[in-house]
């Protein structure tokens, strides 16, 4: 059975977690996970959202798979995840992770590899892996740092403490929370916001904090001429000036435009 699945529904793409209601990280996972990616990858789509069937998003890795297996296997399991991880991340189009119920270990790291996470307040966030003498393999722990400080991945992936939705927003770990009968609408509207939008500047966007990442602000200021300068000559932009310059003359605020992603 495929684990992951890719739909569309015109400019909006979307990942599916099929194997409800638990939608373990299996030993399956990391290979339909990066079809589905690969998919999308190679569509016109504008932006990319990830979501779940059933009542939770993810309990996370299928650790019975793992006893008796050698080590080579393990290494090469946590590869695979990390590669499609990865992908999403490579990608040149913003990324939506919608959340509810519960985002345990795997299932926590693939909604942290999104530009966007759209959590329920009941939703639990929770690193696991040290209940198993083990540490995040797929991310956690740098990319919670990234967003909330070195302290606090250090205390939530050392002493495995459950994050709720509506404290992964406080914390900057989630960028939208909202109670849970909210979810899907709130979810639609930020995927349909993004559809539209200037999607050559969210590519851009997307490349300095990659780059700030790895690198620092020095890394990202060594980047952002060139990165501008591609912006500049597109359609959108074009169009985006002559329309602020419009609304300059009337002294008014510039009105919302819809973008063709050019």
């Amino acid at each position: 059975m495929t684990t992951v699945r890719f739909e569309r529904d015109g400019a909006i793409g979307n990942l599916v977690l099929g194997d409800p209601p638990f939608n373990r990280v299996d030993s399956r996972f990391a290979e339909t996970l990066r079809t589905a990616v690969h998919q999308a990858s190679q569509s016109d789509i504008r932006v990319l959202v990830i979501r779940s069937e059933g009542p939770h998003f993810s309990f996370g890795g299928e650790v019975r798979e793992w006893p008796g297996k050698d080590v080579n296997w393990f290494r090469t399991f946590v590869a695979d995840v990390n590669v499609s991880y990865r992908a999403i991340e490579m990608l040149k189009i913003p990324t939506v992770a919608v959340v509810q119920g519960i985002a345990f270990g795997g299932g926590f790291e693939l909604a942290l590899a999104c530009d966007f996470l759209v959590a329920a307040e009941n939703t639990i966030f929770r690193c696991v892996e040290v209940t198993t003498a083990m540490l995040p393999i797929a991310g956690a722990l740098q990319r919670i740092a990234e967003r909330a400080g070195r302290a606090r991945a250090s205390r939530f992936a050392m002493l495995g403490e459950p994050i709720s939705g509506r404290e992964a927003g406080t914390l900057g770990i989630a960028t939208h929370v909202v109670p849970e009968q909210e979810l899907a609408a709130t979810a639609a509207a930020l995927t349909q916001q993004l559809a539209t939008g200037p999607t050559r500047s969210y590519a851009a966007t997307r490349t300095l904090l990659k780059a700030w990442s790895s690198g620092g602000v020095a890394a990202a200021d060594l980047m952002m001429l060139d990165v501008a300068m591609e912006l500049y000559d597109g359609g959108d932009a074009q169009r985006g000036f002559a329309n602020a310059a419009a609304a300059f003359d009337k002294d008014i605020e510039p009105p919302a435009m819809a973008f063709e992603g050019k």
